[in-house]
């Protein structure tokens, strides 16, 4: 095969990498906007905000703020719940905090096995509403988080992606070029034809 006919062939294959990687950086940041902006849109519309500074300047155990709280969401004082990382946090350091301290720890499966095995209990029926409600409020928060992380892989990936498509550019860039240099007439393992000849003699 000649040299030239080689660079033009893979040089070709390489431009269509490139559009290859562009399609799917764009299909990737398109997911990440699309998760963020729904992520966003969707905890806004719940209208959740995390205490205030002057509430855990008064943290004490057994309270609202425990001190065990503070690490996590301190940095969020007052702020509305918007985002994936603010969703982990409320639902792993505050919704888990005060389900632990309920009976049987806020195990929704414990509680509730406990009232069927009591029903005129009405202590434990209330609980297990607020098991329920606490739990799932968990639960969706933690979806989020994970639709958040989901966008964030996306962009890294969009970004690789674009990255790549540039590296793979300036190859394709590369190899147009010296398909217009070399001659018409080089074959491409002719270097290895002549030296196999050589070690033959």
């Amino acid at each position: 095969m000649r040299r030239k006919v080689f660079d033009l062939l893979a040089s070709a294959v390489g431009a269509v990498i490139v559009v290859v990687l562009l399609v799917a950086g764009s299909l990737l940041l398109w997911g990440n906007s699309f998760a963020t902006s729904n992520v966003h849109n969707q905890l806004a519309q719940q209208q959740i905000y995390f205490p205030t500074k002057a509430a855990f300047a008064h943290a004490k155990p057994g309270t609202e703020i425990t001190p065990s709280m503070k690490p996590y969401l301190l940095q969020y004082a007052g702020q509305q719940l918007t985002t994936g990382a603010q969703a982990e946090a409320y639902a792993d350091h505050f919704i888990a905090v005060h389900l632990s301290e309920m009976p049987y720890g806020g195990v929704y499966s414990k509680v509730s096995a406990a009232s069927m095995a009591n029903p005129k209990n009405a202590a434990l029926a209330a609980e297990v509403q607020t098991t329920f409600r606490g739990t799932t409020l968990r639960g969706l928060l933690l979806e989020a988080y994970g639709f958040s992380q989901f966008a964030e892989i996306a962009l890294w990936a969009a970004v690789a992606s674009f990255i790549l498509a540039g590296v793979m550019a300036l190859l394709v860039g590369l190899g147009f070029w010296h398909a217009r240099k070399v001659p018409e007439s080089v074959e491409l393992l002719a270097h290895a034809a002549a030296q196999r000849e050589l070690t033959t003699v």
